[in-house]
């Protein structure tokens, strides 16, 4: 089921399944899996090149080495901008913590106070996906096998997908936006 909130168009179960990131367990697989970089907004392509400098720090070496030299983004087969890799694989904006799980530069950037850019809103959102359509925008719940381990139920850690995002969906949306959402997710029913 597909609804309408203000002009955005939303999947159902973005309401209704339960979601919380394990990265114990997946390891911060989505950086590092899939055949693309992360999807970037035009508009974040010039606060990137602006923060740039200050997130280079948190970057392993051969990441730094790559963005000097070909640059942090790429375009896909429809032209749209993503994160560049490395080999194919790991983003260019990821690092591996002392326990091997992939983290962002860019956030840690930004946690420590050194850019005003938090991270690309796909990753901010994810698992959620923005489809840009002529009319607006449509979210979905992009089910992913590397995620798996973050499908808890409600009682064994797990929240709905969409208080998982919270922060993210008031980003990109906005306050009021995102508390008649929890209405609207309040008054419809259970699908599953």
């Amino acid at each position: 089921m597909i609804f309408e909130h203000q002009g955005v168009l939303i999947s159902k179960d973005i309401l209704d399944e339960y979601f919380v990131c394990s990265l114990a367990l997946c390891k911060g697989a989505c950086c590092e899996e899939g055949e693309l970089g992360a999807p970037l907004e035009e508009e974040e392509l010039g606060i990137l090149q602006k923060n740039l400098e200050h997130i280079l720090p948190f970057l392993p070496p051969e990441a730094v080495n790559q963005i000097r030299n070909q640059g942090f983004f790429e375009r896909d087969p429809e032209g749209e901008p993503v994160t560049q890799t490395l080999g194919g694989r790991a983003c260019v904006f990821a690092y591996k913590d002392a326990v091997g799980v992939w983290k962002c530069g860019i956030e840690k950037s930004w946690k420590q106070g050194q850019s005003h850019f938090r991270k690309p809103i796909s990753c901010h959102l994810y698992p959620i996906r923005v489809n840009k359509l002529h009319t607006g925008e449509a979210l979905h719940y992009h089910r992913w096998n590397i995620c798996a381990s973050a499908c808890q139920p409600q009682g064994q850690g797990g929240i709905r997908l969409y208080q998982f995002v919270k922060d993210a969906l008031i980003r990109r949306y906005g306050q009021n936006w995102y508390d008649e959402l929890e209405e609207i997710a309040s008054v419809l029913p259970d699908q599953g």
